[in-house]
């Protein structure tokens, strides 16, 4: 089990996201970066569908009530160990009445915990992802406790190769493939969205990130349809989101592009004031 000290500032339960319920209005939730989580699940041998702790901006404080093996990914947030720091993207050992902390935000922006067979929230519609409405919390709250997996044989030097992309925190560079109404755009809006660098605006969360740069608009809304993770909507002034995990299932502005799925992971390290430019796909 693991105690929460304190929760950080929106610390949730993620493992892939809901898959098959879109139909009904369910968001996919999940992991907001799947390259990060995925790897600390692969350093210690889960599955990659278990669900970690998604930390955004801030870290949480943790006390383990068992041994056990964690992996911390993504986000460098300096962790600590019975206040001594230790390393990111390597499996570390924690015995019971240990507690993890986290510092300064020194590189990206959402961390990541993996511990040993993953952590044993409740399923709800097949994922144990948090989400408003539909699981019993929506984030993280101190006093909460979690049940984790059993802690069994583990090498902790199987992994220790793993070499990071440097580039997934660093690149400004977010590839998209062209969206279902890309080609309602003339020539020069085009032009605008592929030449020039967006700011990513105060407005980003779980939902969606919002880009400061207007482009000039004069397309009309479209007839509700389907949306998912990825999809760059085109408001009617001219404002471009981002939809994100926890996006809504339809929506009635143009579709101008859709992220490729490891674009989506990449932004997810980005935070208010962070440029990115479009490459197309």
């Amino acid at each position: 089990m693991v105690k929460v000290l304190n929760a950080g500032f929106y610390s949730t339960l993620q493992d892939l996201g809901r898959v098959g319920f879109q139909q009904y209005g369910v968001p996919y939730s999940g992991v907001m970066d799947v390259y990060s989580a995925s790897l600390a699940n692969h350093i210690l041998g889960n599955e990659q569908n278990d669900a970690v702790i998604e930390m955004t901006m801030t870290g949480a404080t943790l006390q383990f009530v068992c041994d056990t093996f964690i992996c911390i990914t993504g986000a460098n947030m300096s962790p600590k160990l019975n206040d001594v720091s230790i390393p990111s993207f390597k499996a570390v050992k924690i015995s019971s009445g240990d507690v993890l902390s986290f510092g300064r935000l020194t590189k990206g922006f959402r961390c990541y915990l993996a511990v040993l067979n993953g952590f044993k929230t409740e399923v709800v519609m097949n994922s144990r992802s948090m989400y408003k409405g539909v699981t019993t919390h929506f984030k993280l709250s101190k006093k909460d406790e979690l049940e984790i997996g059993v802690c069994d044989s583990f090498t902790e030097s199987k992994n220790a190769l793993i070499k990071v992309k440097d580039y997934h925190f660093s690149t400004k560079k977010i590839e998209a493939f062209r969206g279902l109404e890309f080609d309602m755009l003339s020539k020069k809006q085009q032009e605008f969205l592929l030449q020039n660098q967006f700011t990513i605006s105060k407005e980003n969360n779980r939902m969606a990130y919002q880009l400061l740069e207007p482009l000039e608009n004069s397309l009309k809304p479209i007839i509700t349809s389907a949306v998912l993770p990825g999809t760059v909507q085109l408001t009617p002034s001219g404002k471009l989101i981002i939809l994100m995990r926890d996006c809504q299932t339809t929506g009635g502005y143009p579709r101008v592009f859709q992220l490729k799925e490891s674009a989506i992971s990449v932004l997810a390290q980005k935070f208010t004031g962070f440029p990115v430019n479009f490459e197309l796909i």
